[in-house]
């Protein structure tokens, strides 16, 4: 039995954590940060803000802690970390949080499996319809596109609806989602568009209504993902994924996608879980051919943050791994 108003855990101190313990903060709701990639047992009360679009600045007092200041972590566990790193949380998560509920508030195909493989009988996929960027070291800028939808990988409706309750906030909108694998592939294969073709770029969101080059590589990175969503049963048109690209792309002008601000940062991204993932599906299937301008664009993001980083980033055991 849960309580109505569960203590929402969020692992991950990024822009689209940051911003989430903040609204919940200012709704009422006892939001605690966790950090995903430190675990020294520290823990600090942070000033944190958040620049909305009008200018206006919101700011809460947030906890934000490590794994080792839990024995157990009781209530909602909302996953902001990048996704690569599912693996090794999952492990953690286990031995800590067994029975609680998993959201996952992350990019990527086949980001739930490691939870799936462990177990868990409780996780929940949310596609982020939201931009964030951290302008400081507590301070992001926060851009709403849509309410973001919340559906069921593994678990119940009634709790479904509990937690969509509990994570809405005015000024970062949640809903429930019957079918969430259609949208979650549809957010997807975008992302493969904006998180390949932007860093390459090194340019902003907005490059794909200001740009028809830059729109004609999107349509054709799109035909070639949607053979793979069609071979794994998920019936989107390259119409509607266009217009939904073009919908963000001018939400979001100025903004720069998260996989741009991970390479600037020297930090890992998230390009395994979209382009290579997709190029992984495909080569099971046998059409490792019909996704080459994908997999090149995910290839030449790979080696450009491994030109930032000065180190060399290994794919996953599941995904494609051109080496």
């Amino acid at each position: 039995m849960y309580s109505s108003d569960d203590h929402i855990y969020i692992i991950g101190s990024g822009a689209i954590g940051k911003a989430l313990a903040v609204f919940l903060r200012l709704s009422g709701r006892k939001a605690t940060i966790i950090r995903g990639s430190v675990n020294d047992g520290s823990r600090k009360m942070e000033n944190i803000g958040v620049e909305m679009p009008d200018g206006q600045v919101l700011e809460a007092e947030v906890a934000v802690t490590t794994f080792s200041s839990f024995p157990t972590i009781n209530g909602i566990i909302v996953l902001a970390t990048k996704s690569f790193g599912n693996g090794q949380l999952a492990i953690e998560l286990k031995s800590k949080a067994g029975h609680s509920p998993i959201v996952l508030l992350q990019n990527g195909l086949g980001i739930e499996k490691p939870f799936l493989e462990l177990g868990f009988q409780e996780i929940y996929r949310c596609v982020l319809f939201v931009t964030s960027q951290v302008t400081g070291d507590a301070t992001v800028r926060f851009k709403p596109v849509a309410s973001c939808p919340v559906g069921i990988e593994m678990g119940h409706s009634d709790r479904l609806q509990d937690i969509v309750r509990q994570l809405d906030t005015p000024y970062f909108s949640f809903r429930t989602k019957a079918n969430i694998q259609q949208i979650v592939w549809e957010k997807a294969i975008v992302n493969c568009v904006f998180n390949s073709v932007c860093p390459l770029l090194d340019t902003d969101n907005g490059i794909f209504y200001r740009n028809d080059a830059a729109l004609e590589i999107a349509r054709r990175v799109i035909g070639e993902c949607l053979l793979i969503a069609h071979q794994n049963g998920i019936f989107l048109t390259g119409n509607e994924l266009e217009e939904s690209l073009l919908q963000i792309s001018r939400a979001s002008d100025g903004q720069l996608i998260s996989t741009l601000q991970d390479i600037r940062a020297g930090r890992q991204t998230e390009i395994d879980t979209l382009n290579f993932e997709i190029a992984a599906m495909a080569a099971k299937l046998g059409l490792s051919h019909s996704v080459r301008e994908t997999r090149l664009l995910g290839e030449l993001t790979r080696l450009k943050a491994e030109q930032q980083t000065g180190r060399r980033i290994t794919a996953p055991a599941h995904g494609y791994n051109p080496r």
